[in-house]
């Protein structure tokens, strides 16, 4: 059985609440020993950024896996 649509939304988006997280404590970590020096609100826009494009595509991915499993059922 596939998963709902509901629940293929909860897995992603929990995955992405702790990829944020891990995401923006890398980056404040991370980014002074490349040279990057950005405030905290900068590196916050950015996590968040790229958590939202990261949820779409994690979503999407899953559909996609699930409608092929459907069809090969």
């Amino acid at each position: 059985m596939a998963q709902s649509r509901l629940t293929s939304f909860t897995e992603a988006l929990t995955n992405i609440v702790v990829g944020f997280a891990i995401a923006l404590a890398a980056q404040v970590a991370l980014f002074p020993g490349f040279g990057i020096r950005v405030g905290f609100w900068d590196n916050l826009r950015i996590a968040v950024s790229f958590t939202f494009i990261s949820f779409v595509r994690s979503y999407v991915l899953r559909r996609v896996f699930n409608a092929h499993d459907e069809r090969q059922s």
